[in-house]
């Protein structure tokens, strides 16, 4: 299935991060790329020096913001002395535990803490950029659709009507960018969804409350949220949104379909 880890090829990237080894896939370039290629594409106009750059500010917000939230859960994956490597691929990011399971993430309130150190990564990282950038004096671009979530979006048009423009038209991209990518798909991410973040957590919730369907519940909600996520997306000719919650809707129908011996 397209949301396991792919094979290796030579066009991977390989690096560590705070002894953490770290995969990049050639078709996470790509599929960046592609997903940044409209907006890109509408900025630069008929101007192909300017949709590179474009491109280029959208693939590395994108790399750094994956990354960042796939180390979240690696972190807390080493917390419980539980070793992982990252994989960055076409539909984002796994954070894969090496060796023999850890006896500490026997307990699902730990499992859980590892499913909510990725979103929560994000939004602490994206609240250190907003910080740093009021208080040199700048404002925050437009956050877009960012900006129609509750509470959070007032804040952030808030702070996008004081202080001075940022100082380059690139760095004011790259903080659009970065409120979109880090706030919008980390709270995308924290839908109920398995194998989402968002499902994960209800998944282990339901476990450590002793619920014991918890895997066809959480199954169950996420089959019904990702197939109406993926009819809204296709209607809206967002053909990757609709693709990638079709497969999740589909993984979410499979797992209802096992028999199960408990939760």
């Amino acid at each position: 299935m397209l949301l396991t880890e792919p094979q290796p090829t030579p066009a991977d990237f390989h690096f560590s991060i705070a002894g953490i080894p770290v995969r990049v896939t050639g078709w996470f370039w790509v599929a960046a790329a592609l997903l940044g290629w409209g907006v890109a594409r509408g900025l630069a106009g008929d101007n192909g020096r300017m949709l590179l750059v474009y491109l280029a500010v959208w693939v590395a917000v994108v790399f750094v913001s994956i990354l960042i939230h796939e180390l979240g859960h690696a972190l807390v994956f080493a917390c419980f002395r539980q070793p992982a490597r990252i994989v960055l691929y076409h539909f984002g990011g796994l954070a894969i535990p090496l060796g023999l399971p850890s006896r500490s993430l026997q307990q699902p309130w730990r499992r859980l803490l590892v499913a909510a150190a990725g979103p929560l990564a994000q939004l602490l990282f994206i609240g250190l950029v907003i910080l740093a950038i009021v208080a040199a004096g700048y404002r925050l671009p437009p956050s877009g659709m960012v900006a129609r979530l509750p509470v959070i979006g007032d804040w952030l048009a808030a702070a996008g009507e004081r202080g001075r423009p940022l100082p380059s038209g690139l760095a004011n991209l790259a903080v659009y960018h970065l409120l979109f990518v880090n706030i919008g798909w980390a709270v995308l991410n924290l839908l109920p969804v398995p194998p989402l973040d968002g499902g994960t957590i209800v998944l282990e919730g339901l476990r450590a409350a002793g619920v014991s369907a918890a895997i066809s519940i959480a199954s169950l909600f996420g089959l019904l949220i990702a197939g109406t996520i993926a009819l809204w997306a296709f209607q809206r000719q967002d053909l990757y949104l609709a693709v990638m919650f079709a497969l999740l809707a589909y993984g979410c129908f499979q797992r209802l379909s096992l028999p199960r011996v408990n939760g």
